[in-house]
């Protein structure tokens, strides 16, 4: 299973089982806490109303005042009230008052006058001077008939000489409590669907984080040019910083032992002929022999500097990873500079040039490479060309990338190296004077043209060879 998947499943338990207990608990609490607030103005009523019926319960009269018409009508009003959404159509309160002996003297519903409510916790604990209050059901198989009553003392210079008890059916409360749940749940799923959204895009954003670092692993294991990916500060960014630098350090490693061994193996033979002439002219010759060693001399130190620098150029576009800048080059004036650079030999071979390049194409990449490349492309094919031969150079846009086509009239190159011309150090012999190249040139401007998300081509056609570079 992904890193990713398995981090959001552990996200999804917790945040499942941490909203799960919450919101039980939450809900276990809503009831009860509607229930206590309710009996706590249920106490505040109980008290003024004890009050207010004092003076007429120690008189006696209070069946003889207005009192019963007055609960009667108070039980008949309909508020027509809206609270925050919910209607309230009737009042729900009921009121009853008994005497020191637990007899119902008034009712405001006008069923319990006359019976004995000493036995009920409201009546009895207040007659002894406690708290009482209870929850009774109307209706004993009905758990949603329970009603509250709160009873209050009415006293008389101290002594308890009755008892007003206000009682509310639950069922009045229940519809706040069923919104209030109905909220909460919603306000809940909302969280915790939220919650799931952000562990989510938390773990497709750490699995594509993991996923680019392990693709750069990959590609670098594979030999393939890729950059490093970029991140925002944390443990990532120094995790692909440490991947980077180790691969910098290994690769450095074997690449300069390489390049150790393929530098020896290539100057042994300019050193050798330079030692040879060296030797020779330690000895008595002719002036015309001695001139000869000397230009041999020269020739092999130039073509050991010459094989240094390549090799440099190489190293250096080899080790990359990616372009240093992304300029806008203009093909044409590129073209026309390197012409100019080799004006001397087109001249000296009486070579017919014919540049068919539009002045708006454009290359994106980096100047230096891209003009190293186009140079060595030009030098190779005025190698090969005969003299009074045909040189042309075109480009077209093809897509995001700009073909450019080098023809140079030659000879057709043979099957057997047509494969091996981009190699390192493969060379064949120029015409003019039968010696190799150092064979480092189309190997760099393949590495310029990878560097640069494009390619080259060589083949034959029909009265010479072309080149087809392609680049952004």
């Amino acid at each position: 299973m992904p890193l990713g998947m398995r981090i959001f499943l552990v996200y999804v338990l917790f945040i499942g089982l941490t909203g799960y207990f919450v919101l039980s608990t939450v809900m276990e609490e809503i009831r009860p806490g509607v229930r206590q607030s309710t009996e706590e103005t249920l106490v505040d009523t109980a008290n003024l109303m004890a009050e207010i019926l004092r003076d007429d319960f120690k008189a006696g009269t209070l069946n003889q005042n207005r009192w019963p018409q007055l609960l009667k009508a108070y039980g008949e009003r309909q508020p027509k009230a809206n609270i925050w959404g919910l209607p309230k159509n009737q009042v729900n309160h009921r009121i009853y008052v008994t005497d020191a002996k637990g007899i119902v003297v008034l009712d405001s519903s006008g069923m319990a006058v006359g019976q004995d409510y000493s036995r009920w916790n409201d009546v009895l604990l207040t007659l002894r001077g406690e708290y009482g209050a209870r929850s009774s059901r109307s209706d004993p198989n009905d758990a949603s008939s329970s009603v509250m009553h709160v009873g209050a003392a009415i006293r008389d210079n101290g002594q308890i000489i009755g008892v007003v008890t206000v009682a509310k059916p639950n069922s009045s409360l229940q519809p706040y409590v069923d919104r209030t749940e109905r909220r909460l749940l919603a306000y809940g799923a909302g969280l915790i669907g939220l919650g799931l959204l952000f562990g989510a895009l938390l773990s497709w954003w750490l699995s594509a984080a993991l996923r680019r670092l392990t693709a750069y692993a990959q590609a670098v294991s594979e030999g393939r040019r890729v950059e490093v990916p970029h991140y925002r500060g944390g443990e990532l960014e120094q995790l692909a910083s440490a991947v980077e630098q180790m691969r910098t350090q290994l690769e450095g490693k074997a690449y300069v032992e390489r390049y150790v061994h393929t530098l020896t193996h290539e100057l042994k033979s300019p050193l050798a002929a330079i030692r040879g002439a060296a030797e020779l002219l330690q000895g008595e010759m002719p002036m015309a022999q001695r001139q000869r060693f000397v230009s041999n001399i020269d020739n092999e130190s130039a073509r050991m500097q010459q094989l240094i620098e390549r090799l440099l150029n190489l190293a250096l576009v080899e080790q990359r990873q990616g372009l240093e800048e992304r300029v806008a080059v203009p093909l044409a004036s590129l073209v026309d500079e390197l012409l100019g650079a080799q004006a001397a030999r087109i001249e000296g071979k009486q070579l017919r040039v014919e540049q068919a390049i539009a002045g708006d194409l454009a290359l994106m990449g980096e100047p230096f490479l891209l003009r190293q490349a186009l140079a060595n492309l030009l030098e190779n094919a005025l190698d090969f060309t005969p003299p009074q031969g045909v040189l042309r150079l075109s480009a077209e846009r093809l897509g995001e990338q700009v073909e450019i086509k080098l023809f140079n009239q030659a000879e057709a190159i043979p099957d057997y190296a047509l494969p091996r011309l981009i190699e390192r150090f493969y060379s064949l012999p120029r015409p003019d004077s039968g010696r190799k190249s150092t064979g480092l040139g189309l190997n760099f401007v393949e590495e310029v043209a990878k560097l640069h998300g494009g390619g080259l081509r060589i083949g034959n056609v029909e009265g010479g060879v072309a080149v087809i570079l392609r680049l952004p």
